[in-house]
């Protein structure tokens, strides 16, 4: 629950079957408590029911194909229940249905508008704009909901706005975007534009220190958690008046 108590969990054994993993890495939900997956070394997604029940998967066959993956990673659902899935393997994202339908895709291995070096994190916004780390290019790329590049911001570097190795992606009700550094570990805030807010964070295990932090998700409330690797924690951040 938002406190920390423990509530449910499902697979834990490594395995290829409905409901297995194997490095599942990055989790969403949708508006109506469905949860999806991205298993990373099954080349696919599950999907599951808010109680746990497996519903779904779509993937499973290593490839470059439509619907096909290559270590999917980052994993984002709007509004209407469209799923975006970035792919470090092929370097792009593909939008499936809620069911697994294959929608659209866009990206290609590049430093270019629209182009990826090792996607990742993957956020939408309540306008339908997707958010997507692109880590060896040390920046956040902006696109609307059918690909079309919007804008960028970030470059190499420990500055406000510079990255060393930006994993996580998440936005607010207000359309704000929290990135997540695991190599200079720290959590950045900016508008839906990119300008920077506001940061915290550094390295260390003490209350708001983080080593290798890679996921980051925000509540309805604007509440911040953060996934801490190394640290093997949780850490839930209020959110500042």
């Amino acid at each position: 629950d938002s406190v920390g108590k423990f509530r449910a969990s499902w697979g834990g054994s490594s395995g290829s079957g409905p409901g297995q993993f194997r490095a599942n890495i990055s989790v969403a939900v949708d508006s109506s408590g469905n949860v999806f997956v991205a298993d990373t070394n099954n080349h696919r997604i599950q999907k599951f029911d808010s109680q746990a029940r497996f519903l779904t998967r779509w993937g499973s066959r290593r490839g470059s194909g439509d619907g096909q993956f290559q270590f999917p990673g980052g994993i984002a659902v709007d509004s209407s229940g469209n799923v975006f899935v970035a792919e470090s393997g092929n370097h792009r994202i593909q939008k499936f249905d809620s069911s697994g339908r294959f929608l659209a895709k866009w990206g290609s291995r590049g430093s270019g508008d629209g182009q990826f070096k090792g996607p990742r994190g993957t956020a939408v916004d309540s306008r339908g704009n997707v958010y997507v780390t692109d880590i060896y290019n040390y920046r956040i790329q902006k696109f609307d909901s059918s690909g079309k590049f919007l804008t960028k911001w970030g470059s190499k570097g420990s500055g406000d706005g510079q990255f060393r190795g930006v994993y996580g992606v998440a936005v607010d009700s207000s359309g704000n975007v929290f990135a997540v550094d695991r190599d200079d570990p720290r959590i950045q805030k900016f508008d839906s534009s990119g300008r920077f807010l506001a940061k915290w964070g550094s390295e260390g295990s003490g209350d708001g220190q983080f080593i290798a932090p890679t996921g980051i998700a925000v509540d309805s409330s604007g509440n911040v958690y953060v996934t801490d690797t190394d640290n093997h924690t949780v850490q839930k951040f209020r959110r500042r008046r």
